[in-house]
């Protein structure tokens, strides 16, 4: 963590703007608050980049961006889609205001929250080095976007405590086969889409959710879902990885 706080500190001073990219399911949880205020004492402007906006639905993202939007500019995009990139492009130029030298942006932000991706979006083409496995992104890397914009891309972090395995299990830092919990995990994406967007659940699945408790709907779900033992019983480990896998490969809307 302490040689992570000198390379944050390296890139805020470096860069012209900044890149705080966010998954766009739990902007607040991945946000830092102590990189945004080393940011605002080096007097540097900054953006929320929102990235997998695909994976929520638009009353929820334009909802958390008028929130956000009070802290820094807010954007959001989806490297999917290829939406929003153009958007992030237009802001970094008039951030920096920049006329005679290329613009210098640091992209700082937790595991998985697709900060290369964001980069290879704005650059048109795949500069930045990118996967789905947290930590791909060694070193610092300098990624040229074209029209004056050159990036510092940097590793991501895992700022939460290191045992709190349902995060890691939600932002795909870990996958189904490396949780200790997946069931756990699992009640966790359950008990969000029921209070976020339960139809998207239903749909999904084919289930009506009534009243039930997550583990009842977990219950529904493997019934649903054939996941069951030999004599009948729903099999919870079984369902449980398959929701989990569900929602790491961008099936479940938010």
């Amino acid at each position: 963590m302490a040689s992570y706080k000198v390379m944050v500190k390296d890139v805020i001073r470096k860069a012209d703007v900044l890149l705080e990219v966010v998954d766009a399911r739990f902007p607040d949880e991945t946000r830092n608050s102590e990189v945004e205020a080393e940011i605002v004492r080096a007097g540097k402007p900054f953006i929320i980049v929102m990235s997998k906006c695909d994976l929520v639905s638009q009353e929820t993202l334009e909802r958390t961006k008028s929130r956000l939007s009070k802290t820094a500019p807010t954007v959001f995009v989806s490297s999917k889609e290829r939406f929003g990139t153009t958007m992030l492009r237009h802001r970094i130029l008039e951030l920096a205001d920049i006329k005679d030298r290329d613009i210098l942006v640091g992209s700082l932000g937790y595991p998985n929250t697709g900060k290369s991706s964001v980069i290879n979006g704005v650059a048109g083409r795949h500069r930045a080095s990118t996967s789905s496995i947290s930590g791909h992104t060694k070193g610092v890397q300098l990624v040229n976007a074209g029209s004056r914009i050159k990036f510092i891309d940097t590793p991501g972090v895992i700022p939460f405590d290191e045992h709190d395995e349902y995060m890691q299990g939600m932002l795909g830092i870990k996958d189904a086969t490396h949780l200790k919990d997946p069931i756990g995990v699992a009640l966790k994406i359950i008990e969000k889409m029921c209070a976020e967007n339960k139809t998207a659940l239903e749909a999904f699945y084919k289930v009506t959710i009534e009243n039930q408790d997550s583990y009842d709907v977990l219950e529904l779900i493997g019934r649903q879902t054939n996941c069951l033992k030999k004599k009948g019983e729903v099999d919870d480990t079984r369902v449980g990885i398959r929701i989990v896998n569900d929602w790491q490969r961008g099936l479940l809307l938010v």
